[in-house]
């Protein structure tokens, strides 16, 4: 900001630009240093982020002026740095379908793994999916609390109840400076604070040993009860109270002396009333004599026409209905006004009174709070051991390599949506930074190339949450960066199209790439013509694998002439997905195997989508035709020096037209009639085809 104003404007507009800034900026600070700590605004990094600075003393002023003056819940502020979590862009998170899914009916991984009982779990989980840790000591930490509750099953479950009966502690808090909070939810407040306490019992009820091996200490420690406030709250409020203190009957009896004999006053004079009611019913002989109320002119006396006659002279008659008559007397109205006296001082009484308990729940913010983040954390915990012994996920070993190895990974979302009787067919992946850095895999469509990809880098991000992990056998090495290039979309109003989107997300992996990195990349080059696609698609694993960062990459394509790379550079390794064809049907086997494949069947899956039978027999003739020329033009560049402008790689040639020569033949010849003689020759006529071709 400096430089700019110093190089776009004159002198004197420019220090007085400055003069305002370093003005906003104390204005700023000025505002955090009245609402927060000093002390936590130094571990804030004042000196070092005043930008940050600036933007949250704005941020606060900001709520206190549109919002609410009581700001008190909102007691610290936190840096978020990169360098402390796996970092992910957010085309990785929508890639990965991690808080949302494609389809408006499928699961994401936030669904398949929050099996937490409170809105705080429910939130802090959702954190933890976003911001997943990067230090080894802190994930191993929250792996031990996972496995201790799965080693302890009964007090998971006992601890679970307990965290059914707990409210939203974070929300309720926050209510109480706000003066939002109603008797009701003061009474949840209580009550959930009772249920931490007895959380906390539980866990300090455990072997000492036990205690100490697992850290159960430090899990337990931020559970505040606040015992005292329990008992304040018991005292001040009735446990059948009303939702709203305008409705009274709130606050306890024995609280304050005052209002214990404004009621007394109300409940005696409605006594009276009908002691009124029945004395003039006595005198007068009217035996359908009733007192009532409305709001024009207060309590009355109702006489019936039938009876009107029979009125004493001293009762003055204030409204003629119908069927009746209406009256009043100096003995009724100086009641009502002592009645209708005391019941509105009882409801200011009892606002009053609220507002002081609210008064005093403020003291207990930054321990409920504390407490409330401890039970969130608890609940996250619970679900981690829970989809662990539901769905046989393994503890896996986190530690400072580069490598990434996991025994029948599965895909956690997929193998729950699967169709009851189906099993996910679970995969190993291996890779390092030397000898596998890049695997470019290949295979047919709807084989599962990019469910492989995606479990691979949640498996990874999983294991950097604390949880455990859909596979057998685990080992990662810590991961600071997850990227990924899934899928194809288009952003029209930002005027991109479906390959510039593309492009713009591959460049974001390229420009930060880190040697801690996790790349899976998916059909890139995909959007343009297919030489500009293999060409692109090509130049990036060469880049990536020249990176003096080497990042480990999975790199699924359908351009198979990427196989050639691996006997063109180090660290690149060809694997496809095995099917295997029957009659004119492909098998999808779905399991991983060394070894690049030739084919896509995309015609094929066509087929199995419900394209019309004539449209994907007029495709295969296509093909064949596309095939045999491409293959033809490739013999004819076979020369020694070719022009600049006509050079090809050979990466670009088809299916070889030794192979085609050799299918056609196959397919005319009849086994079962074949004499030894007959075999014989025609593997000579085979054999001289590829001879011809070499």
């Amino acid at each position: 900001k400096q430089r700019f104003f110093k190089e776009h404007l004159d002198q004197k507009y420019y220090t007085y630009c400055m003069e305002d800034w370093i003005f906003q900026h104390h204005y700023t600070y000025e505002t955090l240093t009245r609402h927060f700590d000093v002390q936590s605004l130094k571990g804030f990094g004042i000196e070092d982020w005043p930008a940050a600075i600036i933007a949250a003393g704005a941020a606060i002023h900001y709520l206190k002026d549109t919002e609410h003056p009581n700001l008190e819940h909102i007691n610290a502020i936190e840096r978020i740095t990169r360098t402390d979590f796996l970092w992910m862009d957010r085309f990785t998170i929508r890639n990965l379908e991690l808080l949302h899914s494609y389809d408006d009916n499928g699961l994401n991984l936030l669904q398949t793994m929050d099996h937490t009982t409170t809105s705080m779990g429910a939130r802090l989980l959702k954190r933890w999916l976003i911001f997943p840790l990067n230090d080894i000591q802190q994930i191993q930490k929250r792996q031990n609390w996972v496995y201790f509750f799965i080693l302890h099953p009964e007090l998971a479950n006992e601890v679970a109840r307990s965290l059914k009966q707990i409210g939203d502690l974070e929300r309720l808090i926050a209510k109480v400076p706000l003066k939002r909070i109603n008797p009701r939810e003061v009474l949840q407040l209580s009550n959930s604070l009772h249920h931490s306490q007895i959380v906390q019992g539980t866990l300090n009820a455990i072997d000492t040993e036990e205690l100490e091996k697992y850290n159960i200490g430090e899990l337990a420690k931020d559970i505040n009860p606040c015992t005292s406030t329990q008992e304040l709250i018991s005292k001040y409020i009735k446990e059948d109270a009303a939702v709203a203190i305008q409705k009274g009957g709130v606050i306890q009896d024995g609280v304050n002396p005052e209002l214990d004999e404004l009621r007394n006053i109300a409940s005696s004079g409605k006594s009276f009333l009908l002691k009124i009611q029945q004395e003039e019913s006595e005198r007068t002989g009217i035996p359908s004599l009733k007192i009532g109320f409305n709001n024009v002119f207060g309590y009355y006396l109702e006489v019936t026409n039938t009876h009107k006659d029979k009125v004493p002279e001293d009762w003055i008659r204030k409204q003629t209905l119908t069927n009746a008559e209406r009256y009043i007397t100096p003995v009724l109205k100086e009641y009502e006004e002592k009645i209708l006296g005391a019941e509105d001082k009882i409801l200011t009484l009892e606002s009053q009174l609220f507002s002081d308990l609210l008064e005093q729940l403020q003291l207990i913010l930054h321990p409920v709070q504390q407490t409330a983040q401890a039970i969130a954390r608890m609940d996250c915990l619970l679900s981690f051991a829970h989809i662990a012994k539901l769905n046989k996920y393994c503890k896996p070993e986190i530690d400072d390599s580069y490598s990434l190895e996991i025994k029948q990974g599965r895909h956690p979302v997929i193998e729950k949506s699967l169709p009851i009787g189906e099993e996910y067919i679970a995969n190993d992946v291996y890779l390092d930074k030397d000898t596998q850095q890049i695997i470019i895999l290949t295979g047919p469509n709807m084989s599962g190339k990019s469910a492989l990809l995606r479990q691979t880098a949640i498996i990874t991000l999983m294991a950097h949450m604390g949880s455990f992990v859909p596979a057998d056998q685990a080992k990662i090495g810590l991961t600071d960066k997850i990227f990924t290039r899934v899928g194809a979309s288009d952003n029209l109003s930002g005027g991109e199209s479906t390959f510039m989107v593309e492009m713009n997300e591959t460049a974001s992996i390229i420009n930060n790439i880190s040697n801690r990195s996790l790349i899976i990349l998916d059909e890139i080059g995909r959007g343009t013509s297919t030489y500009d696609g293999i060409s692109l698609a090509w130049s990036i694993v060469e880049y990536i694998q020249k990176h003096a960062k080497k990042p480990k990459t999975l790199f699924a394509t359908h351009y198979h002439e990427l196989n050639e790379l691996e006997s063109k550079m180090s660290g690149i390794k060809n694997y496809h997905i095995t099917h295997q064809e029957v009659g004119n049907k492909v098998i999808f086997l779905r399991k991983l195997a060394p070894g690049g494949s030739k084919h896509s069947f995309g015609i094929q899956v066509a087929r199995m989508a419900g394209m019309p039978i004539s449209l994907t027999e007029r495709a295969t003739e296509i093909l064949r035709i596309l095939e045999t020329k491409n293959a033809s033009d490739s013999n004819r560049e076979k020369v020694k020096r070719i022009p600049a402008k006509t050079y090809q790689l050979n990466i670009f040639e088809g299916l070889a037209d030794d192979l085609q020569k050799i299918k056609e033949h196959l397919f005319q010849v009849e086994i079962n009639a074949l004499t030894p003689v007959e075999a014989l020759m025609k593997l000579n006529e085979l054999k001289e085809i590829v001879k011809n071709y070499q």
